[in-house]
């Protein structure tokens, strides 16, 4: 048996990743996408065909229904290879506008049912601010399933939970990073290390928090660095992995142990915690006070812009 294999036996496995021709051979169940991921792909000579396809069908479409048409695409191919879900992400420059969000992800779902897809197996992936959260708290009473994105703190989850969201994606490596990057020389890899990492340690508290509470919606836990952050969170709902660390995993024979348990969240003592649609200034108040997860947050939303801004550029070139 290989770690991958055996991960599977605990974790649901999506491949994180816009480059559908990688996918098959490590048979996730689902696929997450984001404007990076996609942007990447879509420069890669085997997809220029696509690339033309779109541009050449709808070439009469304003810019912003191109890049959706691009995106559906991807994501269509995607589906007929995994038998679950794919993530397709709203423009990030609409983080802070709530309507403009539910716009475009109403026109996303449109675009997959007239090609057959049923809004069932698509997640709307929206960044979790305020704004996009109360956009996924109404797509969700629409039927329209949404993945939180970018999320590095615990209130950002708390509020996702109360909103009813089908999905969050808490950040391991970006968490990682910053703290790494905030102790300098100091900083001790092997002290860091598995269970004792920031990142798997902030998504051990969110996942914890969820089952003591009985909530549903789903934690994926996401953006890794090495295995080994992977491993320590064998039994997350869900593990969304990059093409090089499935590799890894795949090449890696052994078992896998499961770290997080039902039954000791359950049981554990934890006190309640809301952030409902009343109680912005104490959400907003909150993220102010995690200065990893506010920094984290506002340049992962300015790199996704500046992606989305190269895939608007890239398809007036074409």
């Amino acid at each position: 048996m290989n770690q991958l294999d055996a991960l599977k036996r605990h974790t649901t496995v999506v491949a994180d990743t816009g480059d559908f021709l990688q996918i098959a051979q490590y048979q996730p169940r689902d696929a997450t996408t984001n404007p990076s991921l996609i942007l990447r792909s879509v420069l890669k000579p085997s997809y220029a065909p696509l690339l033309r396809e779109v541009t050449t069908q709808h070439a009469r479409r304003a810019l912003d229904e191109r890049v959706d048409r691009l995106l559906v695409r991807f994501g269509t191919e995607i589906l007929r290879i995994v038998p679950g879900r794919v993530s397709t992400e709203v423009d990030a420059r609409l983080s802070f506008d709530t309507e403009a969000t539910v716009a475009r992800a109403r026109r996303l779902i449109a675009l997959y049912e007239a090609e057959g897809v049923p809004r069932q197996r698509v997640l709307i992936k929206i960044a979790a601010t305020w704004e996009g959260i109360r956009a996924a708290e109404q797509l969700e009473r629409e039927g329209i399933q949404t993945n939180l994105t970018l999320l590095f703190s615990f209130c950002q989850a708390v509020a996702c939970a109360d909103a009813g969201v089908t999905l969050i994606s808490p950040f391991v490596g970006r968490i990682y990073d910053w703290h790494k990057a905030r102790a300098g020389a100091s900083w001790d890899e092997a002290a860091h290390a598995g269970v004792r990492d920031p990142g798997v340690q902030s998504v051990t508290r969110i996942w914890r928090h969820y089952r003591h509470f009985g909530i549903s919606t789903e934690v994926m836990g996401a953006s890794f660095r090495n295995t080994g952050q992977i491993l320590a969170l064998a039994g997350c709902d869900l593990l969304t992995i990059s093409p090089e660390l499935l590799a890894q995993l795949a090449a890696t024979p052994g078992d896998v142990t499961r770290v997080l348990d039902e039954a000791s969240a359950r049981t554990a003592d934890l006190p309640p915690l809301h952030y409902r649609q009343s109680d912005e200034a104490a959400f907003r108040l909150a993220l102010n006070e995690d200065a990893m997860a506010t920094e984290k947050l506002a340049e992962g939303i300015r790199l996704f812009c500046a992606d989305a801004a190269r895939l608007d550029a890239l398809l007036q070139a074409a």
